[in-house]
């Protein structure tokens, strides 16, 4: 950059640099998708590979520009989506009209998005370099995808990587967060992104309070373990004389015994995704309607999804 920008006084002046560019276009949801699309598809129409991380409200993505994203999708674009402040209950006080309880539905019917909602950094972490390596590596097959990835703006507890991490069950849609620290009467609680905590102190007052052996999973993808399903039973229609291969969400549930409760904090069809893949007794919470506007505490009652409701 040989000149000095207009505004190069102010925090967010405008600045040229080989190492990346940060971009404000306001609130113009359509000019922010066309720039991703064209930065994510610089590596074919100038020879150039870029790596778009687009941020938003999660309200504004695809239930605003959502036809954008399939145009994106049919121009073969590539990048990272990140749905910042997500949730129906997590951004209460900005009004109704920012309460996103649906953008995953509306992401899975995009066959070229990806859709995840982690919980933790480490788990961000590894999604963002399997992306890396799937959109831009010199030895994937299926490059022409984008990542969607649900953030939040509630601080929580964010614990160190564990030993041993289950990287497979991170990139595929769930493992095992928690085991039950007692034996008692099973049970399974599937939990995603800010749902995660309350999962985890469910838990906790199920085994002080009622004797009953919890595991928690953190579920980073609904959308993926749907669609691996249904990948294995299209396998199973087409090769009715083979093996049938088993969904994965099936695979790590094996031996997982107990009814399964499983919330987040978007819609119910959310989760509801899995069901079929699912053979134990199957509970959905949720936030079903138009977001709540009172304190976080408050909406998650009134949807009951919060800790005490998963306790029930």
């Amino acid at each position: 950059q040989n000149y000095l920008s207009v505004d190069r006084d102010l925090v967010l002046a405008y600045k040229e640099s080989p190492a990346g560019q940060l971009i404000h276009p306001g609130i113009n949801e359509a000019g922010a998708v066309a720039a991703f699309t064209a930065a994510g598809t610089a590596y074919a129409t100038h020879g150039v590979p870029l790596v778009p991380v687009y941020v938003f409200y999660s309200m504004f993505g695809f239930q605003r520009t959502g036809d954008a994203f399939w145009a994106a999708a049919d121009q073969m674009a590539r990048g990272f989506i990140i749905g910042a402040t997500a949730g129906r209950t997590t951004l209460t006080g900005e009004g109704l009209q920012h309460a996103d309880g649906h953008s995953p539905l509306l992401a899975s019917t995009n066959p070229a998005v990806l859709t995840y909602d982690p919980a933790y950094g480490y788990e961000m972490g590894h999604i963002v370099r399997d992306g890396l390596e799937r959109m831009y590596g010199p030895d994937s097959t299926d490059k022409n995808l984008m990542y969607y990835l649900t953030v939040y703006n509630e601080p929580i507890v964010q614990p160190a990587e564990p030993e041993n991490l289950d990287v497979e069950g991170v990139i595929k849609g769930i493992y095992l967060l928690n085991p039950a620290k007692i034996d008692g009467p099973r049970t399974q609680l599937l939990a995603s992104g800010v749902s995660v905590p309350w999962a985890l102190e469910a838990q906790r007052i199920l085994a002080e309070d009622w004797s009953v052996s919890a595991d928690v999973w953190s579920v980073t993808s609904w959308n993926e373990l749907r669609r691996d399903g249904l990948a294995a039973e299209e396998e199973a229609f087409l090769n009715p004389g083979e093996p049938a291969r088993v969904p994965f969400v099936t695979q790590q549930l094996e031996g997982a015994t107990g009814p399964v409760v499983a919330v987040s904090d978007y819609m119910k069809a959310v989760p509801d995704q899995i069901r079929q893949f699912v053979p134990n007794e199957f509970a959905t919470l949720g936030a079903d309607g138009f977001g709540f506007s009172d304190t976080r505490a408050a909406a998650r009652r009134f949807f009951k999804n919060d800790t005490h409701s998963i306790v029930v």
